[in-house]
């Protein structure tokens, strides 16, 4: 049981504290309930070039990494389609450090043109590095565009193409700030060596005098269901064929997610997992294929993706994964397999919560997501499937309507 206790100051920004006596430290997470879905399809790649300016420095300091270094401390942030996240951890004597640097860029993160020029820099070097020059960097691009239709998930959280970030004037780039980045969008999580009442009275010291800014009210176009197949066919200078194939699920906060969820563990948790099994080990079409989920807010997409074994079909290789997937729809899974999935899901979400890093992102998620609770529930929601819900998922989700097939073909 992980307790924590929740308050909300007057301008709406959410403070959570999660008290752990037993380590020195102290860790200061703020995520803000803004991503790739919530941009502009003309202007894509701002959630992300944004983690890079909130390290360029606020009004008031110069510099955001030298203060928190000299107070012993570490930090890093990272982006999604949904969210965008910024933590640090010091040691817990040093912690009113991170609430000064925190609020002074949420209040004022300084918009100066060499700023910008050079994150643009890094963002337009990452862009290139990762998804252009790098083999099988742009799948994810080509085939994002084809599963969705109208959800902003058909683009990456880098951007839909390099241009956009390109071509962000310091005009875009503040009223992104100023609609996304305030207080009411924005949830504070405290956790390790601290006391609820001095988290009290530095968020109000700090946090407190920040104008809560205007409420953002999402408003995005939701995927309409895929009624046929979809295909694709790509050749690129790569060293071997790959398959990838995407089928539509279901919202983070649907119950009949943490049924993928263990279907897909089913299919690709490791070494005995069916697909490893049957199409690497002894079909050998395969040099290494997996099964996920994007586990993202919004109706996400389940993914088997594989590296073919040189010389094999693809078309052959496709047909394989569609008999795999006619098993699990004719015959289901047993009860062993089942209870497998569940204890590795347990022991994987136990090792999570051991650090005390790791417990202030997940309430600051749960809370995203509605209710910070759920940091203590939610294994009670995996342990409810049963292998009847695994049988009638597999019928409704690996539905050939509901599948996006790409190929992704070698040159030669």
């Amino acid at each position: 049981m992980i307790k924590f206790e929740k308050f909300t100051l007057d301008n709406g920004l959410r403070v959570l504290v999660h008290e752990d006596k037993s380590t020195p430290m102290a860790v200061v997470n703020v995520m803000y309930d803004v991503g790739a879905r919530d941009e502009d399809p003309g202007k894509t790649g701002f959630a992300h070039l944004f983690e890079h300016l909130m390290f360029g420095g606020s009004i008031n300091i110069p510099s955001y990494d030298e203060p928190l270094q000299v107070a012993g401390g570490e930090n890093n942030a990272y982006t999604t389609n949904d969210l965008t996240n910024y933590y640090c951890q010091l040691p817990a004597e040093n912690v009113e450090t991170a609430f000064w640097l925190e609020s002074d860029r949420m209040l004022s993160l300084a918009f100066s043109k060499k700023s910008l020029e050079v994150q643009r820099k890094v963002v337009s070097e990452e862009f290139k590095e990762h998804y252009i020059n790098k083999p099988y960097g742009d799948v994810w691009h080509k085939l994002r565009e084809v599963v969705y239709t109208s959800h902003p998930y058909r683009w990456m959280t880098i951007g839909k193409e390099l241009k956009h970030v390109e071509d962000a004037t310091l005009e875009d780039v503040k009223s992104f700030f100023h609609k996304h980045y305030t207080p009411s969008n924005a949830i504070l999580v405290v956790a390790g060596n601290v006391e609820l009442a001095q988290v009290k009275e530095l968020a109000e010291k700090w946090f407190g005098p920040i104008p809560a800014g205007e409420k953002y009210r999402r408003n995005i176009p939701q995927e309409p269901p895929q009624t046929a197949p979809r295909f694709l066919e790509v050749k690129a200078d790569v060293p071997l064929d790959a398959l990838y194939k995407c089928w539509h699920i279901y919202p983070r906060v649907d119950d009949r997610y943490y049924t993928a969820d263990l279907m897909a563990d089913v299919l690709s948790g490791g070494g005995s997992s069916r697909l490893y099994q049957s199409l690497v080990k002894e079909q050998k079409l395969f040099s290494n294929i997996e099964c996920y989920h994007m586990g993202s807010i919004d109706a996400g997409i389940m993914v088997i993706e594989g590296k073919l074994v040189k010389g094999i079909d693809i078309k052959l290789a496709d047909e394989a994964v569609k008999k795999e997937l006619q098993l699990l729809q004719e015959q289901g899974i047993t009860t062993n397999e089942l209870q497998k999935v569940k204890n590795k899901t347990e022991s994987a979400m136990a090792f999570e919560d051991m650090s005390v890093m790791n417990r202030a992102q997940s309430l600051a998620n749960y809370e995203l997501l509605g209710d910070a609770d759920l940091i203590n529930s939610e294994l009670g929601k995996y342990q409810a499937v049963t292998a009847a819900d695994i049988l009638e998922q597999s019928k409704i989700i690996f539905s050939e309507n509901n599948c996006t097939t790409m190929y992704y073909r070698a040159l030669n």
